[in-house]
């Protein structure tokens, strides 16, 4: 039984750290955009973390994932280097991209995170053709794609779920729903709301979390990763409601505009999954994990300062094969 414990502690440490890891980070990044040190457009997960960390804590070191343009969280849960995307955000050679990508081309391919893309929906392709390689390599890997609910709307969704169920691939979708693609409603784009009823016509089992929470998340991805792991299963689908707290792009809020009312906010906002997973730990565990979180924040905010910019020979290097 100690064991266990000492486990589930571990587990709650690791989440709570993934968690406040990147509500900063995101934070800092929100305090540095007006000072236009950042020469990229930002689209923040501020109040979505909890899909990122719950899934990628269940992976292995060598599993693949795909993020989306909003994959700053992703990035950071799977391992992705925090120098590099911030050099990357300022347009460094540094960065994770030498420069060329900015924040929605985050990319990590030692730690197996495919580049991120800004067309919607590009990156679940992606994740499906390393899952048919991964089945065939034979090692026990998986991909993960992550996506938005406006990418649920684009047909190469559909094209992957069938192809993937068809070969029984080894792979994770996971739908951050945040309710809006822009800013246009859910209930103006779905005649119906039941998109895991949609999926399992494809014959993928579903689960739907709506309270944003991380330890539901986790226990989703450990269970459905082992079993695809093992073979004893296809792919399959996870739904997650969440809430993006700041504007579609940039570090701002939008309650003003009318689309969406900051009585929602707040009502998320109470179910905040990093103050409910911090308010479980030991105070001065949860204060030394701040402290080394904001140390680490500065050292790479310095990093990504004090980083060159490229050279102009840079604009052509990789362009052209040679």
């Amino acid at each position: 039984m100690h064991g266990d414990v000492d486990l589930d502690r571990q587990v709650l440490e690791r989440l709570y750290r993934g968690l406040r890891r990147i509500r900063r980070v995101e934070e800092e990044i929100a305090r540095l955009y007006p000072s236009d040190k950042i020469k990229s457009p930002v689209h923040l997960s501020i109040g979505q973390e909890a899909v990122a960390v719950g899934v990628c804590d269940a992976l292995r070191p060598d599993d693949v994932v795909a993020p989306t343009y909003r994959g700053h969280a992703a990035y950071l849960a799977k391992g992705g280097d925090l120098k590099a995307m911030l050099a990357e955000l300022y347009g460094k050679e540094t960065g994770c991209a030498r420069g060329k990508g900015g924040s929605m081309h985050l990319i990590g391919m030692d730690r197996f995170i495919l580049g991120a893309s800004a067309v919607v929906g590009t990156t679940i392709p992606l994740a499906l053709g390393f899952a048919l390689a991964l089945k065939r390599e034979g090692k026990g890997r998986i991909a993960v794609a992550f996506f938005g609910d406006g990418a649920t709307e684009e047909g190469v969704f559909y094209e992957s779920l069938n192809f993937a169920a068809l070969h029984r691939l080894p792979v994770l979708f996971v739908c951050e729903n945040n309710f809006f693609a822009i800013h246009t409603p859910l209930e103006k784009r779905w005649a119906t709301d039941r998109l895991c009823e949609r999926v399992e016509t494809y014959g993928i089992a579903t689960t739907r979390v709506t309270d944003g929470d991380v330890l539901k998340i986790h226990a989703w991805a450990t269970e459905n990763a082992a079993a695809l792991r093992a073979g004893r299963s296809g792919p399959r689908f996870l739904e997650c409601h969440v809430w993006r707290w700041r504007e579609h792009v940039g570090p701002g809020e939008d309650y003003e505009s009318g689309y969406r009312s900051r009585a929602e906010l707040d009502a998320w906002q109470k179910s905040d999954p990093v103050e409910r997973i911090g308010a479980r730990l030991d105070a001065g565990v949860r204060a030394a994990i701040d402290a080394l979180i904001e140390r680490e924040i500065a050292e790479a905010v310095a990093f990504a300062e004090e980083s060159p910019f490229p050279e102009v020979e840079e604009l052509t290097a990789d362009v052209f094969a040679s």
